[in-house]
């Protein structure tokens, strides 16, 4: 196990708090039963807690081993009323057969479903001035930070946000604060920092811990979550063959735990190639993509590792929609993936997207800006729809006749003499050329 340090009990307010934290690795990966041994070292003094706020993420999210990790938590405080509340943001409500399969024997009552559109609360306003600063003079405008009631309900003695920290196209590494003020944030926050975050672009942010979105979520948690008694429990988990591998476990608090965790997560997560790809092949585990809100990751993960001129397939059988929601699945297929400068012009022209600044981020994100194609093999979504989403479109059986995802290794390989460079998950990783990371 690695390094430790003391814990503060269950004093874990911000202000009483001293930054305490633990972080445990093994070379070989973390087992279940030490990651159990961790959970019961850093809550020793907490046994008496009697209520809790779980906030772990959706079934998009299940490589993260949050799942185990709530069922463990849930037998760690036997007497203590449990409640969890997925952490969506945006994202649609996780259905009982997705609880059951994430979540496994922790029953679906516990469950609560956040409302991103109507079921916030106003805590505190970023200035204007920051903002102008954190988007180098690009947004004038203050900033209302809105989280879900629940986690502001002073009943709880404990709320613990479990998720995975791993390359993100927002954040730079997601969770930590973000799993707060995004997954179980409002409109404001969520539209606005993930806008804040494409004005920056991708390329800037994504394998970075230091960002301007990072610093806003770390701010704002500062500044108005003061008075919340988090624990984070970060992971960092990789995936092969094998199986699920958790290479690390984070408890505790503080900017630092969340530095050192990204920074195992970089060099986990990251794979860094010496030459550009000129075929990248992407598939979308049905269980996990069902829309290009989500499925795009295929788009954002290795946007820097493909060539000019270069093309990605993404193979989604289960792809049948573009938004989470109705309202932003509209909107996206109003639009359509425009490049930066067109989304920039309708923000400006057409007050729908410029009050929904997530879904405008989301457009700027999933274009190629012309650089590569983009080309979907949808399973559920018609050639014309793709076209009108400014993407290219194969058939789904032609695409998984062509390229056999059981056979398939992962990077490069040779199809029919072609080569291709394939990725089974988007969502666990991030690659890129040294060149284009560096520059």
């Amino acid at each position: 196990m690695g390094p430790f340090r003391p814990t503060a009990g269950c004093s874990v307010t911000q202000s009483s708090r001293q930054n305490s934290y633990r972080v445990a690795t093994k070379e070989a990966g973390l087992s279940h039963d030490d990651i159990k041994q961790a959970l019961l070292d850093y809550f020793v003094e907490c046994a008496e807690v009697k209520r809790i706020l779980i906030v772990p993420p959706d079934i998009s999210r299940s490589n993260s081993y949050a799942g185990p990790i709530v069922e463990l938590l849930c037998r760690r405080f036997p007497a203590a009323e449990i409640d969890i509340l997925p952490a969506l943001g945006t994202h649609m409500p996780m259905s009982a057969r997705e609880i059951r399969k994430m979540y496994g024997g922790v029953p679906a009552d516990k469950f609560m479903v956040h409302d991103w559109r109507h079921d916030t609360v106003a805590i505190g306003r970023v200035s204007s001035s920051y903002m102008r600063e954190l988007s180098e003079n690009q947004l004038d405008y203050d900033l209302a930070v809105d989280v879900s009631r629940h986690v502001l309900n002073p009943d709880y003695d404990l709320v613990i946000s479990v998720g995975q920290v791993v390359p993100h196209e927002v954040a730079g590494f997601a969770n930590y604060t973000k799993n707060i003020l995004v997954g179980c944030g409002g409109s404001n926050m969520i539209g606005q920092s993930h806008y804040l975050g494409a004005l920056h672009g991708m390329e800037r942010i994504m394998g970075r811990a230091d960002n301007p979105v990072r610093s806003l979520y770390n701010y704002a948690a500062r500044e108005f979550l003061d008075h919340v008694p988090i624990v984070y429990i970060l992971t960092v988990t990789t995936l092969d063959r094998t199986g699920l591998k958790v290479e690390g476990l984070s408890i505790g608090k503080g900017d630092e735990l969340f530095v050192r965790t990204a920074a195992l997560s970089a060099q986990k997560n990251m794979t860094f190639l010496e030459q550009p790809i000129k075929k990248a092949v992407v598939y979308l585990d049905p269980e996990k993509f069902k829309t290009t809100w989500v499925g795009n990751k295929a788009i954002y993960r290795t946007r820097m590792a493909i060539a000019d001129g270069g093309e990605l397939l993404i193979m989604a059988p289960a792809l049948e929609a573009c938004g989470e929601d109705l309202e932003n699945d509209r909107l996206i297929k109003k639009f359509g993936y425009l490049p930066r400068g067109g989304v920039l012009a309708a923000v400006k022209g057409d007050r729908e997207l410029g009050e929904n600044l997530a879904v405008a981020a989301h457009l700027i994100h999933g274009s190629s800006e012309g650089r590569f194609k983009i080309t979907y093999a949808p399973g559920k979504m018609s050639r014309e729809q793709m076209v009108a989403l400014k993407y290219d479109y194969m058939r789904p059986e032609v695409a998984l006749a062509m390229y056999d995802v059981e056979g398939l290794r992962e990077g490069f390989n040779i199809v029919q003499g072609e080569e291709i460079f394939f990725v089974s998950n988007p969502a666990l990783g991030l690659w890129t050329t040294r060149e284009r990371f560096n520059n």
